[in-house]
């Protein structure tokens, strides 16, 4: 998304809404969004890390609005995206970033374990973009931005049969809306992410150490990535490191 002076990565009057932008990846790519120039909404369930994430874009010279958004309630969506539009009078992209997932192997996955992922990962997603539709159609477009997973082309196993599933769900959505919606001008992508360091993965180091030692051997840089990856200059994330 480029401004008049041409340069792709301004993103100057900009305001991106991210679902899950309190924490991990979703706080990352909104400190990146934000040093770009964007103005930054968080939907989010925590309200201490909200205020936490509000104070660190804050800190890069940009607005941030915290929402409080389950978003596993239509109605706190359907609110996210209207609130957000009110506090900054447009939205220009949607980050569908929340997630959750369940390490257990199939068989032992309860049906309530897999309707919460999926509601989460993927239903959620659907639900917010449906939500921001009327309101970019209207203003002439918008970017959809959806986060998958490598899982989202890869059995995964070891992460989860719901997570795996859903991100592969992402990967058609975020194609469906493409296609959807391309007379609106409303582009729609989704990102797939690897092995990065967050709360849904800092434990594992310790105590799965010998499925850590084999995923860093399949990354040709043999180390995970983290959210300052980024590039959020003042945030840093702390990582999770094996000592022996």
């Amino acid at each position: 998304m480029s401004n008049s002076n041409g340069d792709m990565f301004d993103l100057t009057g900009r305001v991106a809404l991210v679902t899950g932008g309190n924490g991990g990846l979703g706080l990352g790519m909104a400190l990146g969004l934000a040093n770009a120039g964007a103005d930054i909404a968080i939907a989010a369930r925590n309200a201490d890390k909200n205020a936490a994430a509000v104070s660190a874009i804050e800190a890069t010279g940009r607005r941030a609005f915290a929402i409080p958004t389950d978003v596993t309630s239509d109605s706190d969506i359907d609110d996210m995206a209207s609130r957000a539009i009110a506090h900054f009078g447009h939205v220009d992209i949607l980050i569908n970033n929340a997630g959750a997932t369940v390490r257990k192997a199939p068989e032992d996955t309860t049906a309530a374990e897999w309707d919460n992922v999926l509601d989460v990962n993927l239903r959620a997603a659907f639900l917010s973009c449906r939500a921001i539709h009327p309101h970019f159609k209207a203003q002439g477009g918008g970017k959809i931005i959806s986060i998958g997973s490598m899982f989202s082309i890869f059995g995964g196993g070891g992460s989860g049969v719901p997570y795996s599933s859903s991100k592969g769900g992402i990967v058609q959505l975020a194609k469906s809306f493409a296609v959807a919606w391309a007379g609106d001008n409303i582009q729609s992508n989704a990102i797939l992410p690897g092995w990065f360091m967050t709360e849904l993965t800092q434990a594992i180091p310790e105590s799965q150490p010998e499925r850590y030692d084999l995923i860093n051997k399949r990354i040709p840089m043999g180390r995970w990535g983290t959210p300052t990856s980024f590039r959020a200059r003042r945030y840093s994330w702390p990582v999770a490191r094996r000592t022996t």
